[in-house]
């Protein structure tokens, strides 16, 4: 029983007392006045009765009532109901207030007097039960007594609430305190103003009715709960669904479980308590442990910033001061919202539970939405009433908890039994059974302190049980099988709801409430009010001091409680693993994994070695690992199995491998089960040494950690006292056993719980003695496991080796103190990041410190489970005392072992191979023994079917040109194979230092992982042998490599020297003519430079100050000549003396030049002697580089510009770099030139807008000036200018040569302005590329195309032009650009009506490209003779990162299965693509403005990135020459080389670039090219290997083609020219060009046999990204013998090959077959293509033969030859005029066009260059056009004709005979007929499989006339006969043999 009310208390308003202006409250009255002893008065309650602060109101308010909760010290709850009414204050009481109020005048100026006003009052109930409304309406009468004056005293009613006793749950009892039953108390009428109350008849004693009456005419009825473990929610669980929602309040139960803070909102306080009473129901079986004020009072608001969770609720009011919160959780109750912070991450339910739960909310919630969309819902569907539906979703979340928990008994360790129970709950067990080792929620909540004080509870296994216990024991089986179908579980929700409902309402009938309410006219007058008197405490004391005697007199009612033991329910089956990995479950891997232990015990060796690599794999798997602890279990006989050496090699090998795939909390018990087994495993070693499986498996987390060692002692403990009940047990029923031996078999094992509850109930009957006895085992049982344990701990802790305290790396738990001496044992450093009792840390590095840190380990453990298992101090002590010596005598132990095993003879590892090497290569360092561990490649690990290459065993060579792995792979089923990958140093890019455990292995090695951009990576970890020193100096060695300190340090130049390290020169220089050569540029430099311009740094690339040893000479000052350069002093004769004009004459051969005079842009002749009519000339301005150091010595320029006035235009210009022609169209002499950027300044004044005010001064002014006069003479260079007159219109710009093919010119256009479009709009118009307010100004925009032309241009804005305009303030670029550009599609795409305004545009002379960043506020010249097309470029960084992306792509460092990290997508991601696109797009742009006859300036960043890879790609695109060896050789040379792109830089190919980074501007730039090459492969000379070629050997450094930044930078070093001259060492090729064209001479490695050109043709290639393919370069991975671009290496390999086989070549005859695996061998070479391998075949036969063999492309022009002569005679070509090679047959391109070739069909497929229906080319006839071409080329190869001829064959019956053209095919096993020769379609095929016979036969009716009768003969068939008929009898002959022949070859 207990007290209804505890205490009674009057709260009022303190007059006398104001703290800071603000009003206080005071206790008036309290009863009793004293404190029970059982429930102490709670402090602070006047803080609770106005949470928001005590103040007077001018308005009397209504009386308010809710309930606040405090929690006393002992965390018990205390329900403080609270009834505040208001009163009015009188006159002297007022006075009080204004004087209090005068004192704060100072603060409060204007206080506002009322006449009247109204303080507040508080009656208060403090109980420790929570009934809500019994307190409403107690509190309710006691104010209506004093507001209606009823007769009743108030201390009558006061008295008689506090004596109120009910039962505290189905008139059970728990309080200790004997309180009576209250119908003991007597009933008389004259006691009658004590506790009046019903008398219950005797079958509802027992039951939870209490009726009780205060004593004024009322009567009320208290239901008690039938079991108060369940909580009473009443409505307040449906209400908070209401409020917030159904996720949101899932967030919230989430967050509590996870111990997050959570806040509630609400305006009404009663609501605050309702919610969080509801949170803390639906928790229920866990019960919240944490702070927990549902009304929190605003004087305390700082506890919301404890840093401990809680739930707290507090009102809306003070909704400011809780928004600074970071980390709390706000729920607004009356807005209905859930507002979690950023930094606040809540684990949710995990999956599917966490849906499941989400169904069956919304089912009670809101039925009808299931129903909503059925065309006849049924006809009641509404939600159950509240309190229903509160107990439906309580009934959810149970069944919730159920599935949560289900089989959380299993996992209870019971560790003492006796005196009491102590449980322990094993949480990795309970996870791994679940399979939820991974979930955050889970994980969570079982470390919460909630879940703590769950076991803690229900652990005991003999106790009261409830409703959860019963669900989560009896219900589970129906649970698992309903959860898939919410109707069933809504039934049983249903039936669930129904126990809590009954629960809380036993008697729902039996409601009688019986309360007085004030009546209106009390509650309306203001003056009848009196104030509420003070009360008699003498007469309230009277009631309680009677009830109490009386309560003591009477005989005390106990009430047993039933305590039975708790059901455990079905154990936990294992739950497959998660992934539903049913390869690793399936009984084969189990049967490999148990032969190849029998094997190993049988000592068949050489068997376990083949199957162990599988095993290996298997024991991935979980199930695979049970079966290995369960079979190794099966070979120890009495704890002990000594094996051989072998033998324990490997069963130590599986052991790591078992336990290297556990975590570290040993979820499934693998390391458990293995625990009992390393040391049972052992070899021997010596006399009277053993040694034992533990020492080699130590290196594994998880004997580091402490859960690991408590969970296993634990459960051993538990085992134990089992083993110790059940003895004494057995010796009880010795007897009995006999005659039950049959039965008990079949029985189940008592589990020990089951023990335990049994013990329990037994316990009061024991007698002393006994209970001391039993008390005795458990304890020594637990002393014995402590002492046990404490050796096991010391076995696995203390490494083998003890000096060498190896500290286990990858432990994780790092920040130990005493790691920071680096010397703590290997697997100690993880287990000591708990540790409490480290001592300083810094102890000595002796051998000692081992054994201290062990021990301190093993101490730790020991007082923590002794603690918690009740272990006696003197035990403990003893412990203590003993762990020293165990650990010592265990040290002794091993050094002894360690000693021996030294001795034992080292497993034999494979031998290591030797490199092969270049010549000039030389090694660094020589093989260190290592394994290449697979990275994210599946082709090499086995994933893509046929066995693994890697991981492979082998070592680590570093030479002077590259890093390679050689060695074979670990699985012995192809150990036979050499596994080499390899890469130049030059190209590492990244390097990392990993640890990686192998497979086989135990140990963790250090490893490194190298990335190379040529796309290899290296994880390679290094052998235990190899020292860590050398390990070390192998990455020094590798860092100084790579980054030399100067270029001469790089391979290039090294080659040949001896391998030491190349030091940096001497500033000394050996070249003397440099020498020279800068002194002259110093002094003739110093002497013109103005004062003004001589500190002008900003110019020169960065690059210069890192090159001070180089530029002792220079240093002076820059060299950027500004002003008029003396003419006189910078003549060749004068500057140079005569031995260095041999070096000067040079520049004349380099491949500038001689294209400058193929294209006809000048000669060399004699300068001043030249004709005045060329339009440019050569200028050797900058032959001294003293114009622009990046760029070359000869320069293309206007004819009419003088060499001074280059001088003051490559100021405006970036680094100097001013615009030059570089192409010229042959046709339409359009000049395509490039320039860097404009400085800023140089733009402003370039464009200014002419009514500016100048404020530069006028020496820019004529810069721009000049720059203006060069941009003109460069126009009217053009014919097309000077031939026009006047404004160049249309009409008058068609001159030229638009007449001349004007039809066929039309049609070769695709629409520029279409182009432009998709060129300008890239990134589909990025925000920003219109201006602001662009489109707002008068400007006029015109939209690009007519509406209706097609998708595109229909969905793309209108404004598009807008985007030229730069997006600063409105530019003076005319908006009509794009207009005009598009100006020329005469012809409306969609042959609607010309617009007008599209003939009068004119069309610029010259279009500028450049960069939109730089272009802002410009304007136009005023003829618009030329236009600016702004871009987007691509910045170097974005190509840098993008390529570090495609890496990272294509070739990934490890495996991965996240569907956001596949390859296509992280390829999408790179963006690598986009950027190629939009390379390609602006590349044909210009290549459609030049063929127009514009000539074209590209002048973007600082001219030599971007710009160089549009310019080449436009040269290559217009001009076939580029397409062959020589001209891409020169296009390289010229722009790449030439024009100054910075390679060296971009390549960081020098320490001083390191910082740089790699930006592979060329690779992108020869990926273009790749991308052109596959869709016009019949236009290239050169075949893709090529590109891979030189995309490799840029990167490799082996030749020194790209290695500086610009040809002065060549010639300052003395290499520029000596690549010819040099033939000292023949072998060394210092230029990839010389290197190339002597491969080509040999072998047609290069060449494309498709290559047939056309003459002139254009190629315009398609750019969008879906036309893109990603070049295999970067995928290709050769393993058999690295990278295929050294080709000596091949040679060396293949020599080195034969002579093994020469020698191997003894008995058995060698197969000829060979396997091809796509990873491992080079295709190339193993499967040559047949004229490769004809041509190779005609060399063998000439070697044989003993003629001198030809050169391959001799041979294979003669072929061609003979091909046109034969195609000629032919009229029709048949297949042997190889059309492939018939390049006679010119074939008209596609200008729109490509032809894809499909697998099989030589279909062309017309794509369109945008979206629209283009004009297609009309094919000229007689000329097939080129898809016919592939289609004939296709179908030939696949036909092989072995007899053709004309046969008449007789139809089918009555259709005549008829001549068909046979053809005989041997190859596809058929016989085909056509109607004629030329025919394409075959019009019948005859299989040969299906003849039976070839017979002569007779002629029939309607036979050709004037045949011999011989020549008939007939073909029969399964299905019919053939009758044929040749023109004469041999011809028959022929036939029947020929077709006998195939049929007997099948």
């Amino acid at each position: 029983m207990a007290r209804l009310a505890d205490y009674f208390v009057v709260v009022g308003y303190d007059l006398d007392n104001r703290v800071e202006g603000e009003g206080q409250g005071r206790i008036l009255q309290r009863f009793p006045e004293k404190d029970w002893e059982d429930s102490p008065f709670p402090q602070g309650i006047e803080l609770f009765c106005q949470p928001s602060g005590w103040q007077l109101v001018p308005e009397r308010q209504p009386a308010s009532f809710f309930v606040a909760v405090l929690t006393d010290i002992n965390s018990e709850r205390h329900y403080c109901a609270c009834f505040t009414f208001w009163e009015g204050l009188d006159s002297p009481q007022l006075k009080k207030v204004d004087a209090g109020d005068a004192d704060e005048a100072d603060e409060e100026p204007a206080v506002v007097q009322h006449s009247k006003l109204f303080a507040p009052k508080s009656l208060v109930v403090v109980s420790r039960l929570d009934y809500t409304e019994a307190f409403r309406n107690c509190l309710g009468l006691i104010y209506t007594v004093h507001v209606d004056g009823l007769s009743t005293p108030l201390e009558t009613v006061i008295g008689n609430l506090l004596t109120c006793v009910i039962p505290v749950a189905g008139g059970s009892q728990i309080d200790e305190s004997p309180v009576c039953s209250l119908d003991k108390v007597p009933q008389s009428p004259a006691c009658d103003w004590l506790l009046a109350c019903l008398q219950p008849g005797p079958e509802e004693r027992e039951n939870s009715l209490r009726t009780i009456t205060l004593g004024a005419g009322d009567r009320q009825v208290i239901q008690t709960p039938i079991n108060d473990a369940l909580p009473v929610s009443g409505s307040s669980v449906a209400q908070l669904f209401r409020q917030l929602g159904i996720v949101n309040v899932l967030y919230l139960f989430c967050a509590a479980l996870t111990e997050h803070k959570i806040l509630f909102l609400s305006s009404s306080y009663q609501r605050l308590t309702d919610a969080c009473r509801g949170l803390l129901a639906i928790m229920f079986p866990l019960k919240y442990s944490f702070t927990y004020v549902p009304i929190l009072p605003g004087k305390l608001l700082e506890v919301l910033s404890t840093p401990t969770p809680f739930i707290i609720g507090v009102n809306s009011f003070f909704r400011s001061e809780t928004q600074e919160l970071l980390d709390v959780i706000i729920a607004d109750l009356d807005g209905g919202t859930v507002t979690i912070p950023e930094c606040v991450h809540i684990s949710l339910l995990p999956e599917p539970l966490l849906q499941q739960t989400q169904t069956a909310l919304s089912m009670v919630l809101d039925p009808e939405l299931e129903f909503s969309d059925q065309a006849f819902p049924p006809q009641s569907m509404n939600p159950s009433a509240l309190k229903i539906q509160d107990k439906e979703i309580r009934a959810v979340f149970l069944w919730l908890f159920a599935r949560l928990f289900q089989g959380y008994r299993w996992c209870l360790h019971i560790i003492r039994i006796h005196p009491e129970p102590v449980i322990r709950f094993h949480k990795a067990a309970f996870l791994g059974q679940r399979s939820l080792t991974e979930d955050d929620f889970l994980m969570k909540v079982l470390d919460g302190m909630a879940f703590a004080g769950f076991v803690s509870e229900r652990g005991p296994p003999y106790r009261a049980t409830d409703l959860f216990d019963d669900l989560v024991a009896n219900h589970v089986e129906r649970i698992r099988q309903e959860e898939a179908c919410p109707h069933k579980v809504m039934n049983h929700v249903k039936e669930l709801a129904e126990q809590l409902f009954k629960n809380e309402n036993p008697y729902p009938a039996v409601a009688m409430h019986k309360v007085q309410r004030p009546s209106e006219t009390s509650q309306s007058t203001d003056q009848s009010r009196t104030p509420f008197p003070v009360l008699d405490d003498v007469a309230v004391q009277l009631f309680i001091d009677h009830a109490v005697a009386k309560l003591k007199s009477s005989p005390p009612v106990v009430k047993a409680e039933l305590k039975s033991m708790v059901p455990s329910g079905p154990p936990l089956g294992d739950i497959v693993d998660r992934n539903g990995n049913v390869m690793a479950n399936s009984a084969r891997r189990l049967e490999v994994v148990r032969n190849c232990i029998t094997y190993i015990f049988d000592n068949k060796m050489l068997e376990a070695k083949k199957l162990m690599p599988a095993v290996l794999r298997a024991l991935k798997g979980r199930t695979a690992r049970v079966c290995l602890t369960q079979e190794l279990n099966q070979h120890v006989l009495q704890n002990r199995a000594v094996l051989d050496d072998q033998q324990f090699d490997y069963i130590v090998r599986m052991m790591n491998c078992t336990l290297q795939d556990c975590s570290h909390m040993d979820e499934h018990g693998i390391a458990a089960t293995l625990l009992p087994l390393v040391t049972a495993f052992c070899r021997k070693l010596g006399a009277g040494i053993t040694q034992f499986a533990y020492s080699c498996v130590q290196e594994h987390m998880v004997w580091t950690t402490m859960q690991f060692w408590e969970a296993m002692f634990y459960s051993d403990v538990q085992n134990h006292i089992k083993a110790l009940y059940m003895e004494t047990d057995d010796g009880n029923q010795v007897s009995n056993s006999q005659d039950q031996q049959d039965g008990s078999s079949n029985r189940r094992e008592i589990s020990a719980l089951e023990l335990a509850a049994e013990q329990n109930r037994l316990w009061p009957t024991l007698s002393k003695e006994m209970q001391m006895e039993r008390v005795q085992k458990e304890e020594s049982t637990v002393f014995s496991q402590a002492i046990h344990y404490a050796n096991r701990m010391s076995y696995l802790l203390l490494p083998l080796d003890t000096s060498k305290n190896r500290l286990l790396r990858s432990s994780g738990l790092g920040d130990v103190e005493s790691v920071s001496n680096s010397y703590v044992t290997n697997s100690i450093a993880g287990s000591m990041a708990e540790s409490y009792d480290t001592e300083s840390g810094f102890e000595d590095a002796e051998s000692s410190d081992v054994a201290n840190s062990v021990v301190r380990f093993i101490n730790r453990f020991v007082d923590k489970v002794c603690n918690e298992s009740g272990v006696t101090n003197e035990h403990l002590k003893a412990l203590h005392t003993m762990i020293p010596d165990i650990v010592q005598m265990h040290i002794e132990t091993l050094d002894a072992v360690h000693r021996e095993s030294k001795r034992l003879p080292p497993i034999q590892k494979p031998k290591l191979l030797r490199p092969t090497l270049l010549p000039g290569e030389e090694l660094v360092m020589d093989g260190m023994r290592v394994h290449l561990i697979p990275d994210g490649r599946d082709e090499a690990t086995g994933q893509m079917g046929g066995p693994p290459l890697l991981p492979a065993e082998g070592a680590i060579f570093l030479t002077t040109y590259r890093l390679i792995f050689k060695g074979t792979p670990s699985d012995a089923l192809v150990g036979e194979q050499i596994v080499t990958r390899s890469f130049p140093i030059a190209s590492l890019t990244k390097e990392k230092r990993i640890s990686v455990t192998l497979t086989m292995d135990q140990f963790v090695q250090e490893g490194l992982q190298l990335r190379s951009c040529t796309f290899q990576l290296m994880k390679i970890a290094f052998d235990e042998e190899v020292a860590s020193d050398l390990a070390e100096s192998f990455r020094k060695h590798l860092h100084k490599l790579r980054f030399p300190q100067h270029v001469q340090g790089t391979f290039a130049f090294t080659v040949g020297q001896s391998g030491k390290l190349v030091l940096e020169p001497k500033t000394k220089d050996k070249n003397q003519s440099l020498k020279t050569l800068s002194k002259n540029l110093v002094k003739n430099a110093k002497r013109t430079i103005s004062r003004q311009y001589v500190g002008r740094k900003k110019e020169v690339p960065a690059t210069w100050e890192n090159r001070s040893n180089f530029q002792s000479e220079l240093d002076e000052d820059e060299i950027s000549v500004s002003e008029e350069v003396d003419q006189s002093a910078l003549t060749l004769s004068s500057t140079i003396r005569s031995s260095d004009r041999q070096t000067m004459s040079n520049v004349v051969e380099r491949a500038c030049c001689r294209d400058y005079q193929r294209l006809g842009l000048g000669t060399l002749s004699n300068s001043l002697t030249r004709s005045k009519n060329e339009p440019f000339r050569i200028s050797t301005a900058n032959r001294m580089y003293t114009v622009c150091r990046s760029y070359p010595g000869l320069l293309i320029i206007p004819q009419n510009i003088p060499d001074s006035t280059i001088h003051r235009i490559c100021r405006c210009y970036r680094q100097n770099r001013f615009p030059v022609v570089c192409w010229r169209h042959s046709r339409t002499k359009a000049v395509l030139l490039r320039s860097a950027g404009l400085h800023a300044k140089g733009v402003v004044s370039f464009f200014k807008s002419p009514n500016a005010p100048t404020t530069v001064p006028s020496q820019a002014d004529s810069t721009s000036l000049e720059q203006e006069k060069y941009l003109q003479a460069i126009i009217s260079s053009m014919p097309s200018y000077s031939e026009s007159t006047g404004r160049n219109t249309l009409s008058g710009f068609t001159s030229t040569h638009m007449n001349t093919s004007e039809s066929s010119d039309k049609l070769r256009q695709p629409k520029i302005g279409d182009l432009m479009k998709q060129v300008l709009g890239n990134k589909e118009d990025v925000p920003g590329t219109f201006s602001r307010g662009a489109l707002g100004q008068k400007a006029k925009v015109i939209s690009l195309s007519q509406p209706k032309v097609s998708g595109k241009a229909r969905n793309s804005p209108r404004g598009k032009w807008g985007s030229i305009r730069g997006s600063g303030r409105l530019s003076a670029y005319n908006p009509d650009i794009g207009t005009r550009l598009a100006g020329k599609e005469s012809p409306q795409p969609n042959g609607g009506p010309n617009d007008p305004l599209f003939l009068r545009q004119q069309k610029a002379y010259l279009y500028i490209i450049g960069d939109k960043a730089q272009l802002k506020g410009g304007k136009q010249d005023s003829f618009q003779q030329w236009e600016v097309i702004p871009i987007e470029v691509c910045d170097v960084r974005q190509v840098k990162n993008s390529f570090k992306k495609l890496m990272k792509a294509c070739v990934p460092s490890s495996q991965t299965t996240e569907p956001n990290m596949s390859f296509l997508r992280l390829l999408e991601d790179s963006e690598w693509m986009t950027l190629l696109h939009r390379v390609l797009q602006v590349s044909v742009l210009v290549v459609e403005l030049l063929d127009t006859g514009s000539s074209v300036m590209v002048s973007l960043e600082d001219g030599w990135d971007v710009t160089t890879q549009v310019v080449s790609l436009v040269q290559l695109l217009s001009d076939p020459y580029y397409r062959t060896f020589d001209g891409f050789r020169l296009l390289v040379e010229k722009e790449w080389l030439s024009f100054g792109h910075r390679f060296s830089h971009r390549g960081a190919q020098t320490l001083g670039s390191q910082s740089s980074g790699f930006t592979p501007v060329f690779l992108q730039f020869l990926d273009c090219v790749h991308q052109i090459h596959l869709q016009f492969p019949m236009e290239f000379e050169f075949s893709q290997y090529y590109l891979k070629f030189l995309a490799y050997h840029y990167m490799s450094n082996r030749f020194r083609t790209f290695l500086l930044d610009s040809d002065y930078d060549r010639i300052e070093l003395g290499v520029l020219y000596e690549e010819k001259s040099d033939r000292r060492n023949p072998q060394v090729c210092k230029s990839v060009w010389d290197y190339i064209d002597r491969l080509n001479k040999k072998a047609p490695v290069f060449y494309n046999y498709m290559y047939s050109p056309e003459d002139e043709e254009v190629l315009r290639p398609y750019t969008f990204i879906s036309n893109l393919k990603v070049w295999d370069f970067y995928l290709e991975e050769t393993l058999s013998d690295g990278p295929p671009y050294d080709w000596e290496l091949r040679s060396r390999q293949e020599s080195l090959a034969e002579e093994t086989a020469e020698k191997a070549d003894t008995g058995a005859p060698k197969s000829q077959r060979h396997i091809v695996w796509p990873c491992y061998d080079n295709l190339s070479k193993v499967m040559p293509d047949a004229i490769t391998k004809l041509l190779q075949d005609l060399q063998n036969l000439e070697a044989e033969l003993g003629q001198t063999s030809e050169k391959w492309k001799d041979t294979w022009d003669k072929i061609k030859t003979t091909q046109r002569t034969e195609t000629k005679l032919e009229s029709k070509p048949s297949f042997s005029s190889s059309l492939l090679m018939s390049s006679n047959l010119s074939h008209q391109r596609r200008s729109q066009g490509v032809c894809l070739q499909d697998s099989r069909v030589g279909s062309s497929i017309k794509l369109g260059l945008d979206c629209e229906a283009s004009a297609t080319s009309t094919p000229v006839a007689g000329r097939p056009s080129t898809s016919t071409l592939y289609s004939q080329f296709q179908s030939t190869e696949s036909e092989n004709r072995s007899f053709e001829g004309i046969l008449y064959k007789r139809g089918a019956l009555l259709k005549p005979w008829k001549p068909r053209w046979f053809v005989l095919d041997k190859t596809k096993h058929e016989l085909r007929y056509y109607d004629s020769r030329q025919d394409k379609d075959c019009k019948g095929v005859i299989e040969l499989s299906d003849v039976e016979s070839v017979t002569v036969g007779t002629p029939t009716m309607g036979a050709p006339k004037n045949v011999e009768e011989k020549a008939f003969f007939d073909l029969k068939t399964s299905k019919r006969m053939y009758n044929l008929c040749a023109q004469e009898s041999s011809n028959a002959q022929l036939w029947m043999d020929s077709i006998q022949s195939s049929l007997s070859d099948a």
